[in-house]
């Protein structure tokens, strides 16, 4: 029997597209081609971007008559959803890519990216809400609920193995989100310029690209912690892991949150989160229990968290082994793969028998 063929309309590149892909392939023997926008969606680009979208339908309903897919996925709603949507290939799963793709909320083109998405929920057979933080933000958005599937794509948790860091003399932190404002990562150097003022030792690894980086990159000059702060770039998501097994703290400061990859990634390997107070991780941290929420524009405060479970390792140490744990059961690639690809194939199969 020939294998099933997928369409991924989505960038490749994201670590959260690679899961999702791979997952497939590996568990539901699905064959894959894909197709991405070459222009990104920063600053000047927007609109570059918006006319490559009204031209791409052509180039993808060429791919689908060269590629016949039995089915097409796409991640974000207001984009790649929505070229799903109006592709003419059936049947259909997208994802939301936070807790909501219509972001910002000030956004000129607010309304014109709702209708994409109200289209793109309206065609969709599965739609993927990968917490419920973003099932309850689709009910709010009017999606049929009967469409919704809530789980979580996990992580490869044999790649992402447990360690715990023997030498708690020191905070050895980690941040592996983009390089983007969202993101907050000077937020998170201030903090750290507090204690080095209180002379408390540390090592910050920043790991990833993005518009940032020369602001970052001076801002650490100008706090005077350019010695304690290592810029790593963009590396492989299969390097991660080495670098995660090194550290001791894992922080991330973003102004939105859906179901954040990296924050399991960290509690599988063993570091202890604090990350920002939002639904998205709240449904998985629960505060000074199994890590630290702090408001995502407050150094101050982050810093004083930092500080607070420097000095509580024997917190630090309990609520690590309970994060693996925790991870184990609700995040584990290898369990919730298979239930969406299994969903694909009876989607599938469905299709074929009603056509």
């Amino acid at each position: 029997m020939s294998k099933k063929r997928i369409l991924f309309l989505g960038e490749t590149y994201r670590a959260d597209a690679i899961t999702w892909m791979n997952g497939l392939k590996e568990f539901g023997d699905f064959e894959i081609v894909t197709w991405e926008l070459k222009t990104n969606s920063n600053g000047v680009n927007r609109i570059k971007r918006l006319f490559e979208l009204a031209k791409a339908i052509i180039t993808i309903k060429s791919i689908a008559k060269n590629f016949n897919p039995d089915m097409v996925i796409a991640e974000r709603t207001t984009s790649y959803g929505y070229l799903a949507a109006i592709s003419g290939i059936k049947p259909i799963a997208i994802a939301q890519q936070g807790i909501t793709d219509l972001w910002p909320h000030s956004s000129p083109l607010y309304i014109f990216k709702k209708m994409l998405q109200d289209h793109a929920f309206k065609k969709a057979d599965i739609i993927h809400a990968w917490g419920i933080v973003m099932a309850k933000n689709m009910e709010e958005c009017n999606a049929d609920m009967s469409k919704v599937m809530i789980i979580p794509k996990g992580i490869n948790l044999e790649s992402f193995e447990f360690n715990q860091v023997s030498d708690n003399s020191m905070i050895q932190a980690i941040v592996t989100r983009a390089l983007q404002p969202e993101y907050k990562h000077d937020t998170i150097i201030k903090a750290f310029s507090i204690l080095k003022q209180k002379n408390i030792p540390f090592k910050l690894t920043i790991i990833g690209d993005g518009i940032e980086l020369k602001k970052l990159i001076l801002l650490v000059k100008e706090l005077g912690v350019h010695n304690d702060v290592d810029f790593i770039g963009r590396i492989n998501n299969n390097d991660i892991p080495k670098y995660l097994k090194m550290a001791n703290f894992y922080i991330s400061m973003p102004l939105t949150e859906g179901v954040s990859a990296s924050l399991f990634e960290a509690m599988a390997c063993g570091c202890f989160p604090i990350v920002s107070d939002l639904p998205g991780n709240r449904s998985w941290i629960t505060e000074k229990v199994n890590g630290i929420l702090v408001k995502s524009e407050n150094h101050i405060r982050l810093a004083e968290e930092l500080e607070w479970a420097f000095h509580n390792t024997d917190f630090t140490k309990k609520s690590i082994t309970e994060n693996r744990k925790l991870v184990e059961e609700k995040a584990n690639y290898r369990n919730n793969m298979k239930k969406i690809a299994e969903a694909y194939h009876d989607l599938i199969t469905i299709k074929s028998t009603t056509t």
